[in-house]
């Protein structure tokens, strides 16, 4: 078989961990992003600081960090990482209406930091849905996706076109 190959299955078809001991260490950075939609007053009673559980916002900045740094205690074939830097954005977006959230993870190292800028996003979203599911447990999450990388073999990736 030639061409594009899954990297974590072997010959033999079994799931095992990549070896990244011979890669280069290089810069590495990912951008990832996501939606919680929900009903315009939900919204309000969040960017007012009404939820009856507190901060939401700050809670799900905190919950998305915390969550980057444990990626690979929660998908199996990721490596234990020492990230340098992870950053989550939460911003109101009127047009869903709900909550937009980017996470960005960084480190110097021998393999990538998709898998935990993407965990930070899900992880966030799944903390604003927490927070706020006693007045709207129609909320939607929603867009989970890489939306850039660079550094390391396979170069640099981002996003084409389409806004989720």
């Amino acid at each position: 078989m030639s061409g594009p190959r899954l990297t974590h299955i072997d010959s033999a078809g079994k799931a095992h961990m990549v070896d990244v001991g011979e890669k280069a260490e290089t810069v590495r950075v990912a951008v990832a992003e996501g939606f919680v939609r929900m009903q315009p007053d939900t919204l309000a009673l969040i960017l007012e600081g009404n939820a009856k559980k507190g901060d939401v916002i700050g809670t799900a900045r905190l919950a998305g960090i915390m969550a980057a740094k444990q990626t690979s205690s929660l998908v199996p074939l990721c490596h234990p990482l020492m990230l340098t830097k992870v950053s989550v954005d939460i911003a109101p977006d009127d047009t869903l209406p709900g909550l937009r959230v980017e996470a960005m993870a960084k480190l110097t190292g021998r393999t990538g930091v998709e898998m935990e800028a993407l965990t930070a996003v899900s992880i966030a979203c799944l903390t604003i849905y927490d927070m706020a599911k006693a007045v709207d447990r129609e909320m939607e999450i929603g867009g989970i996706r890489l939306v850039s990388k660079s550094g390391g073999r396979s170069g640099d990736y981002r996003r084409s076109g389409d806004q989720g």
